[in-house]
């Protein structure tokens, strides 16, 4: 019989709804297996067992009540949540502990989740990787010697690790889909404006939305129809096309246009290089389609100009945070570098970033229309070992991660919606992820084709974590 764990979210939801579990076995079973294994993976900063415990009791003795009722997950530590230590990655705010709770949390609440605790996240969320000062690094559970990508890397490795079932996570330049690639999980990040308390319009450049991370795209689907339907931002636009996830999942792709390409902004400004295995991950992906009815084409698309863009108003972002000359010399270096250079720039060199980043969207959409999806590489790199980005040098730090990464923050400054999906496997057995972007409001659409390749692939097992403990 299967392990709580080795079950789909879906099935877990089940059973707990025909109350063959109930709430506080399974939230057990998850607080057991961190603290078996978390130790040596890093996915959690805070675990808050009684209060997991304390909840799930109340939940069980009541009646099933909402989407997710029963079902564990976990706070990424840029949410507040009151009465638990929230430090966002820095040391800066490590006795931090709020009074209220953030929508992002309040949402999965009032969906009669249970967390669990705070996931691991870098300094501020400004990372494509979860390595600070005042915590142990998020690992790869398929090698724990490698790093878990980020922002939202804790979250990819307790899910991918089986230390919880879902988890909500959050995207301004990869942070979804960069650590659910690079620990072999789906990670979904929704078109601007689609969630309407983390829906990217109130932000420069629009870029930081919120999603889910599962290990199945139906999982993450469902995590996606709660946020959807979480509490109205005052500056939202309902997207097009809205309706149930879970069922687009649940359908078939069959018939969409795809086109496939290689291509990354960051071509013509850094040394991208992509790893034969990623190539191979596209190739394979784009022979499924087809095989599945899709009508899959390659395209040209040859963007310039974004990197001046892009890092300007990243940096622009930064800049924003109100830290002291004294502060600054307690962050992490790279936090520091892009605060400090963010605050060089001018107001004209600002607005042209945004009116260039206006055009890129533009131009982006035109140049992916006549397709439902686009199909790219996840990453150019293969998962990297801990400590590989340079600690020092900031502006080699950045370098680094646009190459292991150059598929990502395009996708933000477009405000497109995308989904990352493992299709194959490396020679050591570890998982590869490809990417499908939809049109603005698409979410159905490249839901539905990342199901029709999960279904063709199968749904990846939980990686030996046992071995952490043996």
């Amino acid at each position: 019989m299967a392990e709580l764990h080795e079950l789909t979210a879906i099935d877990q939801l089940a059973a707990l709804r025909a109350r063959e579990v109930s709430p506080a076995d399974l939230t057990q079973h998850y607080l057991d297996r961190i603290a078996r294994f978390d130790d040596g993976l890093g996915a959690f900063v805070e675990v808050t067992a009684d209060a997991a415990l304390e909840r799930a009791a109340a939940l069980t003795a009541g009646e099933p009540s909402g989407a997710l009722w029963g079902l564990p997950f976990g706070d990424k530590d840029l949410v507040p949540r009151a009465g638990v230590p929230t430090r966002f990655g820095s040391r800066l705010h490590r006795d931090f502990v709020p009074d209220a709770t953030g929508d992002q949390a309040a949402v999965l609440d009032e969906a009669g989740g249970i967390s669990l605790g705070k996931t691991n996240t870098p300094e501020f969320g400004l990372t494509g990787y979860t390595e600070t000062q005042i915590a142990p690094p998020a690992r790869d559970p398929w090698n724990p010697a490698n790093g878990a990508g980020g922002s939202s890397g804790g979250a990819a490795t307790a899910v991918a690790a089986g230390l919880l079932p879902l988890a909500p996570a959050s995207d301004g330049g990869g942070s979804i889909r960069i650590p659910a690639a690079t620990v072999g999980v789906v990670g979904i990040k929704p078109s601007r404006g689609r969630v309407p308390f983390a829906s990217g319009l109130d932000s420069p450049g629009g870029l930081p939305v919120a999603g889910p991370i599962a290990r199945t795209v139906a999982d993450a689907a469902l995590l996606l129809d709660v946020q959807v339907a979480g509490r109205p931002h005052p500056y939202a636009t309902a997207a097009p096309g809205s309706g149930s996830f879970l069922a687009a999942a649940r359908g078939l792709g069959a018939s969409a246009r795809i086109g496939v390409t290689t291509v990354s902004p960051w071509d013509d400004a850094d040394d991208i290089r992509l790893d034969p295995d990623a190539a191979r991950a596209v190739a394979i992906a784009a022979a499924l389609l087809s095989d599945a009815g899709g009508n899959v084409d390659a395209f040209d698309w040859r963007p310039h100009g974004y990197a001046e863009m892009f890092t300007t108003i990243w940096r622009t972002s930064a800049a924003r945070m109100t830290l002291s000359d004294a502060q600054l010399e307690l962050v992490e270096p790279i936090t520091a570098w892009l605060v400090r250079e963010g605050r060089k720039l001018t107001g004209p060199q600002v607005l042209d970033a945004l009116a260039t980043a206006t055009v890129f969207e533009r131009e982006t959409i035109t140049a992916f229309a006549p397709f439902d999806a686009v199909l790219t590489p996840a990453l150019a790199l293969p998962p990297q070992p801990v400590g590989w980005f340079d600690a020092s040098d900031a502006a080699h730090n950045f370098s680094q991660q646009v190459r292991y990464a150059p598929y990502s923050s395009f996708v933000n400054v477009a405000g497109l919606p995308a989904i990352v999906v493992p299709v194959t496997r490396d020679v050591s057995g570890h998982p590869v992820s490809v990417q499908l972007i939809g049109r603005p409001g698409g979410e159905a659409a490249i839901i539905a084709l990342a199901a029709t390749l999960e279904r063709r692939v199968g749904v990846l097992p939980h990686p030996p974590v046992w071995e952490l403990s043996a």
